[in-house]
């Protein structure tokens, strides 16, 4: 059976697929995990604390966006946009044809580098935290 330029949307479709089922279930084997030692307690038959028991039913609190995560992709982002970009124009060499669409994706892909150092620079400032000078 031959599915031909469906091939790589039907690849992309099940990695999400995928993706979306695993955190699913690790999202419910970390809540069972949590939920096992007062599980075990109630067995054993020993006097809960209140505020014990009532710590392990809370749900966990988003801690919200790291900045040095965004610092982070913000850098690999810039710095993969500008070898792209270079590498467009080694590549003219041999593929003159192929220039301008390498050296649009490395401007995009700068672009989104750039845009996600902005959001960190954001985040910090927000947060009331200090990153990278």
């Amino acid at each position: 059976m031959d599915f031909g330029p469906f091939a790589v949307a039907i690849a992309f479709w099940t990695f999400v697929a995928i993706a979306t089922v695993a955190g699913i279930v690790a999202d419910y084997k970390k809540r069972q995990l949590t939920l096992e030692p007062l599980r075990a307690a109630i067995e054993k038959g020993q006097q809960l604390d209140p505020s014990v028991v009532e710590r392990l039913m809370a749900p966990v609190q988003p801690t919200g966006i790291n900045p040095l995560t965004l610092w982070v992709c913000g850098v690999i982002l810039v710095s993969a946009g500008v070898g792209v970009g270079l590498f467009a124009f080694f590549l003219e060499r041999v593929a003159p044809a192929a220039f301008w669409p390498l050296l649009g994706a490395g401007v995009v892909t700068l672009c989104v580098g750039t845009g996600v150092v902005v959001a960190a620079r954001i985040v910090q400032t927000y947060k009331g935290t200090r990153g990278p000078a």
